[in-house]
């Protein structure tokens, strides 16, 4: 039985790898974010569709430069390694100017983000406003959205020295057009299913 605590404490304490994210189920998202090895599972529907509209939303217009000023790569789900620390952030976006290309040779990015957005979940949550955060103002991104399907809300900050400000909070439709996209606007409402009206029981 000793051995057996001792083995648990070793792991506990033990700095993950990224062979441990390499080992981690195909199903699952796997993160190492100040030695510790994160598992979580993919996200529930509603916060799927939260991230699969938003992309397009930025993606066509400074991604493929349609309806936009283009200039950006906008990429969903890549594996970041930052210094120690290994993230997959839901929607990432790099300035083309500072990475001119992809190679297809790459598993995985080292260079800093330009733009990181996280859809909050429960299984997520505490890990996107604590570490993954702090990793991303220790790394200098430029600016950093939340997206909260449940509040149906938008938060979008800039990083300025060491510190995330608030630059607007957005709710259910309100029409989004912030920085780093400023350029163009779309309907907040887009990424949220309507609201299911329950039909009271007849008496």
């Amino acid at each position: 039985m000793q051995k057996s605590h001792s083995t648990q404490a070793e792991n506990a304490s033990r700095q993950a790898t990224y062979q441990d994210v390499l080992d981690a189920p195909p199903h699952k998202v796997a993160e190492i974010v100040s030695g510790k090895l994160y598992i979580n599972p993919r996200p529930a529907p509603i916060y799927a569709l939260a991230k699969s509209v938003l992309g397009p939303c930025i993606g066509v217009p400074f991604d493929l430069a349609d309806g936009g000023p283009g200039g950006w790569w906008i990429i969903d789900e890549p594996e970041l390694h930052l210094g120690e620390d290994i993230l997959v952030p839901d929607i990432v976006g790099w300035r083309r100017e500072r990475m001119p290309v992809i190679s297809p040779d790459l598993a995985y990015i080292e260079l800093t983000p330009d733009w990181v957005c996280e859809v909050l979940s429960p299984s997520t949550r505490k890990l996107d406003l604590g570490g993954k955060r702090a990793v991303y103002a220790r790394e200098c991104v430029g600016f950093l959205w939340l997206v909260d399907p449940v509040a149906r809300s938008l938060e979008v900050f800039e990083l300025r020295g060491t510190q995330w400000v608030l630059i607007d909070t957005l709710f259910d439709d309100a029409p989004v057009s912030l920085p780093p996209f400023e350029a163009v606007s779309f309907n907040l409402g887009h990424l949220w299913p309507p609201h299911v009206v329950h039909k009271e029981s007849p008496s």
